[in-house]
């Protein structure tokens, strides 16, 4: 073990190394030197990246390599691993530097989740050495249940997903426009728009043949699937998880009822209950590969038995499950847009609701900041046409005065002017 374990620091620092070439991640762990700090996503969306940048920092603090402990328990020369064993390669790093013993170090554990009882050996270090401990994981249950449950409130955490727009540009190098912001820079950031729509944000995939870039993120998908939900959870019916996946990623920016779903199963002479239809669904939020959002009310029964929106992780992976799905481009755009703004509105920590007024019409948005702050959001891809324009304005101004609280409306216009600049 020894042994591999010098390799592993090895071949991490190696790593750590050629992310300094990489595109900067604009999110960073919570600053609390005395939590545990966790970096939840999807697999492939950059969370060990971003620990090798995390590292990077610190080392350019004056922090010393041998200080530092990078693993990744998805390496299969660590698996299968129980906690035990975890605990021993722990302990072999400060048996390699003595010197440890009497000195603050820094832990990464990437993919912690593949170990089970992973708990006890973190809050045995936490506890009772001097340490920084920073772990990843592919399950929003290890976020809000698992790390709260075991680590009982002594952590803090940050989600990681794909490259924003912002990061987006970033990668590939698109500095901001100079000057007013007219047609042609409109035009111009447009089209990196729906460069950005269609191949998504995942990092690896950037530079990618089309061909390549599809293969792989339906390899994410099946991998997320796979590793995530059917060995997890020990499911049976992967052929049914793999269609409701399927129909939530074409579907995004859109409602989405359990029951209209489990009805076209049931017509298609297939047996399933509802109640494992909500059990899925739940299983792929979980693995952040879709997202649901609540109907906005003060009425819990309300939000519960009304049917959410679904917005899918990244555009890539709807683009990918949707070639050929016939859709007109400005309805396209329009979801793709509205689902970048949901992406972004996560980002900030918001609670993300959405709201139908008294006479129909939908409110995309409704958001409630950590400090308490409501707004309505209104995303509007091609607000051109009088009519577009008159159904927004008055979908919004209905839902202000239906529920006390003011909105806007966001144009891709409007966005793009922020993101040149």
């Amino acid at each position: 073990m020894d042994n591999l374990l010098e390799t592993l620091l090895e071949e991490g620092f190696l790593a750590i190394s050629e992310a300094r070439l990489g595109t900067p991640r604009l999110c960073q762990f919570p600053e609390s030197e005395k939590m545990i700090k966790v970096a939840i996503g999807m697999r492939r969306s950059g969370k060990s990246y971003f620990l090798y940048q995390t590292i990077n920092a610190f080392l350019d603090q004056g922090i010393k390599p041998e200080q530092i402990l990078l693993i990744n328990f998805e390496d299969d020369r660590l698996l299968p691993m129980n906690a035990k064993e975890m605990g021993q390669l722990l302990d072999n790093f400060y048996s390699l530097y003595p010197e440890n013993h009497h000195r603050r170090c820094y832990f990464f554990l990437d993919e912690v989740q593949n170990i089970e009882d992973w708990n006890l050996v973190v809050r045995r270090y936490f506890d009772k050495k001097d340490t920084q401990i920073y772990l990843t994981g592919s399950s929003a249950k290890l976020l809000s249940t698992e790390i709260n449950t075991n680590l009982r409130g002594r952590s803090l955490a940050v989600e990681i997903f794909p490259y924003s727009f912002k990061e987006y540009l970033s990668a590939h190098q698109i500095k901001p426009l100079k000057g007013p912001f007219g047609q042609a820079s409109l035009d111009l950031m447009k089209s990196h728009l729906l460069n950005y729509f269609s191949r998504g944000g995942f990092p690896a995939v950037q530079a990618m043949s089309m061909n390549d870039w599809r293969e792989t993120l339906r390899n994410y998908v099946d991998t997320t699937l796979l590793r995530d939900i059917i060995e997890r959870h020990n499911i049976g019916n992967t052929q049914l998880l793999k269609y409701l996946a399927t129909s939530l990623l074409k579907n995004a920016a859109s409602p989405f009822s359990i029951n209209k779903f489990f009805n076209d199963i049931k017509s298609q002479g297939l047996q399933v209950s509802k109640e494992t239809l909500h059990t899925y669904l739940g299983y792929l939020e979980d693995a952040f590969l879709v997202f649901t959002v609540p109907f906005y009310s003060e009425s819990e029964r309300e939000r519960q038995t009304r049917p959410k929106k679904i917005y899918a992780v990244d555009s890539g992976l709807i683009n990918m499950v949707s070639l050929g799905s016939g859709a007109g481009a400005q309805e396209a755009h329009g979801k793709l847009f509205e689902n970048l703004i949901y992406l972004d509105l996560r980002r900030q920590n918001k609670k993300i609701y959405f709201y139908n007024t008294q006479e129909g019409y939908e409110i995309d948005f409704v958001t409630v900041s950590p400090e308490g702050h409501r707004e309505l959001i209104q995303v509007v891809w091609d607000i051109e046409d009088p009519k577009t324009k008159d159904r927004e304005e008055r979908a919004l101004v209905q839902a202000e005065q239906e529920l006390g609280i003011s909105g806007r409306i966001l144009t891709v216009r409007d966005y793009l002017k922020n993101y040149s600049r």
